[in-house]
């Protein structure tokens, strides 16, 4: 084998997703120093962590980006991503679900599911991605493991199956049991390192043994082997426990649950060992789905099968000098200085260096094969979702879907001859995250910086000033609102246009429907009949999307529509991309003129948590922010109130809520579509 390229079967690539604050970072840090990555723990009071590289993430105690790190364990490569837990970087979990195999959910034992661990969860289901839980923070004050997988099962659909029980609770908590192998397992030491695994003691035999009857009770129902072997009161062995476990996680079927404390040492030997024994290689993992770029047919790429090299962009490091480039490999093999293929671009680029990530360092590596994860630099302007492959057999995987911005503010440097270093730092960071965008305001000519919410923005006007040292002016945070058409129609035109001595000509039909919350907002159907050339139909199906983002009545892109494309007239060489594009502006603007749009707001979805005692005041503050409550649900001792309102209304919320709940309030938010604004 090549020098850096790495045996398929002792690949695994692997992330940790969670709610903010359920102990993500902590765990991965955990993880790194078990594995020899790091001499000491890094710890996020301490601002000494490796994966929340960012000044502006130590200072803060979060994760904002996405870090990448490769280590070994028993003889095999681990790539594991870090991801956020805030709503507002949902982009960076969204993304790195794209291009892993399987993931280890955390949630806190004392929160529970939180509003973000429901989004990742059902994020990890829109990719398929095969995943175990732990739950964290056991040693915690309030900290209940049957309560957590309660909640586990009532709101994920009874997928949990508990393969380990905490002995002691709280404080108490020292160990745990494992249900498989039966031992209690101890982790010894300042760091946890050394692992002491027991004959379980008399007095937690009871305990232990209804723990391992649950466990293979719930199993039974996604296991026939098992469930005769458990009916029949035979020896179910470790080997063949193990197998089927790993058949059922890789088919979706059960996740099983870890417990332990990340901060204490407790449980994460056993969740790497894990990693490698139950979560799938690139070769164990579905196929990926691709499109041929010289006929647009459909075929899986294959690890082994599929020799030309094919490479997905998950996220991009722009930078002034040299962009760095993370990407996740799916076939053949590729190396430094290669010239590779980029679809979206039609062009050929040289991949100059191959690098081996570790968080915020890299170390340069000769060549990369299929189901890795490395980064290159080289080309410029490529973009997250893009592919790389070779021209030969060139193939386009498939991208991702990311979310609308919400909220905007208008921001100017403080000295006006900065101006234009300020368009070419909002230029690297949009091309960095795809749910940031830059605009100009046509009538004051301030640039616009939208977002999906308020600490979105602020971190990113965070680091304009600190890690590009630009003093910046902003204005307030204001809503992005959006528009959609008010009646479903169907419209034509024919645009003809003589330009010089060429004529232009193309006719374009749609049929347009407005539709709740669409999601992508926009999506066309092809329901062209006749032999219209492919290239032409492509065309006209993105100049239609390009065209309603430009804005309707009042300004806004549109959205939430369902369009077919039913017609698509060409005369020889008066038809260009350019007639197809001046026909679709025309058809657009035509249609909005005619029918009239709707102006529409974002809703978000909110949960508090507060004390009973606080409800009352919390449902009021809610009212009036023309809120609606949807529910109030038990949690612990206290209330959680869940209610859907218009982000218009949340501004300055967080300094709000602990006025109302006199300081003992918390709260989770999320984008949750949109609705007509109130005339």
């Amino acid at each position: 084998m090549a020098k850096n390229q790495v045996d398929l079967n002792i690949i695994r690539n692997f992330g940790i997703i969670a709610h903010i604050d359920a102990g993500k970072t902590t765990c991965s840090e955990r993880m790194l120093y078990h594995a020899g990555k790091t001499h000491r723990i890094g710890d996020i009071d301490d601002g000494t962590t490796v994966l929340d590289y960012l000044e502006e993430e130590r200072d803060r105690g979060i994760t904002i980006i996405s870090a990448a790190a490769t280590l070994l364990w028993n003889d095999h490569h681990l790539h594991l991503i870090d991801t956020p837990g805030h709503i507002d970087f949902t982009v960076e979990v969204e993304r790195s679900l794209r291009v892993i195999d399987g993931a280890i959910v955390i949630f806190s034992a004392v929160e529970g599911v939180e509003a973000q661990s429901e989004t990742v969860w059902h994020q990890a289901n829109q990719y398929k991605v095969p995943r175990m839980a732990f739950i964290n923070k056991l040693d915690r004050m309030g900290a209940d493991f049957e309560r957590v997988v309660g909640e586990i099962q009532q709101k994920f659909g009874d997928v949990g199956l508990p393969i380990q029980a905490p002995v002691g609770i709280e404080n108490q908590f020292n160990s745990v049991i494992d249900l498989i192998r039966m031992k209690q397992l101890f982790f010894e030491g300042n760091d946890g390192a050394e692992i002491r695994a027991e004959e379980i003691p008399a007095d937690l035999k009871d305990y232990a043994e209804e723990k391992r009857m649950e466990m293979l009770e719930h199993f039974a129902n996604f296991s026939d082997e098992i469930a005769e072997l458990y009916l029949a009161e035979e020896e179910i062995s470790e080997e063949f426990f193990m197998s089927e476990l790993k058949r059922c996680v890789q088919a979706n079927e059960v996740v099983p649950i870890f417990a332990g404390s990340a901060k204490k040492n407790i449980g994460i030997q056993p969740l790497l060992n894990s990693v490698i024994d139950i979560l799938p290689s690139p070769l164990e993992a579905h196929s990926t789905e691709a499109e041929l770029v010289r006929d647009h047919s459909k075929l899986n790429i294959d690890p082994v099968e599929h020799k030309e090299f094919s490479g997905l962009i998950f996220k991009v490091k722009a930078s002034t000098t040299a962009d760095l480039y993370y990407m996740r490999t799916y076939s053949g093999k590729i190396k430094a200085n290669d010239s590779m293929f980029i679809p979206r671009l039609n062009s050929v680029v040289r991949i100059k260096r191959l690098l081996r990530l570790y968080a915020d360092q890299q170390e340069a590596i000769e060549e990369a094969g299929a189901g890795d994860i490395v980064a290159f630099t080289g080309p410029k302007n490529l973009l997250t979702g893009d592919t790389v492959c070779e021209k030969k057999n060139a193939v386009i995987l498939e991208s991702m879907q990311f979310p609308e911005p919400v909220i905007s503010m208008a921001l100017e440097a403080k000295s006006t001859k900065d101006n234009d270093r300020l368009d070419e730092i909002l230029d690297l960071l949009t091309r960095e995250d795809p749910t940031l965008g830059s605009s100009r305001d046509e009538n004051t000519g301030q640039r616009i910086l939208s977002g999906m919410g308020e600490l979105h923005l602020e971190v990113t006007i965070r680091r304009i000033q600190t890690d590009y040292k630009l003093e910046v002016k902003c204005g307030e945070p204001r809503v992005a609102y959006r528009e959609t058409l008010s009646a479903a129609l169907e419209h034509e035109v024919v645009f003809e246009k003589v330009m010089g001595e060429q004529e232009f000509f193309a006719g374009l039909k749609l049929n347009i429907k407005p539709v709740a919350n669409n999601e992508p907002p926009i999506t066309i159907k092809n329901k062209l009949k006749g032999d219209v050339p492919k290239h032409y139909q492509e065309v006209g199906s993105q100049a239609v999307r390009d065209a309603f983002k430009t804005g309707g009545n009042f300004g806004y892109p549109l959205i939430n529509l369902e369009i077919e494309l039913m017609g698509l007239k060409s005369e020889g060489e008066k038809t260009t991309d350019g007639a197809i594009v001046g026909a679709a502006l025309q058809l657009v603007n035509e249609v909005i003129l005619k029918q009239g749009t709707i102006m529409l707001e974002p809703i978000m979805k909110l949960d508090i948590v507060c004390p009973e005692s606080h409800v009352g005041e919390v449902s009021n503050y809610i009212q009036q922010k023309r809120g609606l409550v949807q529910n109030v649900a038990d949690q612990m001792e206290l209330k959680k109130v869940m209610a859907q309102v218009p982000l218009a209304e949340m501004f300055g919320f967080s300094k709000s809520l602990p006025k109302i709940t006199g300081g003992r309030g918390s709260f989770a938010m999320e984008p949750f579509g949109y609705q007509p604004v109130e005339q």
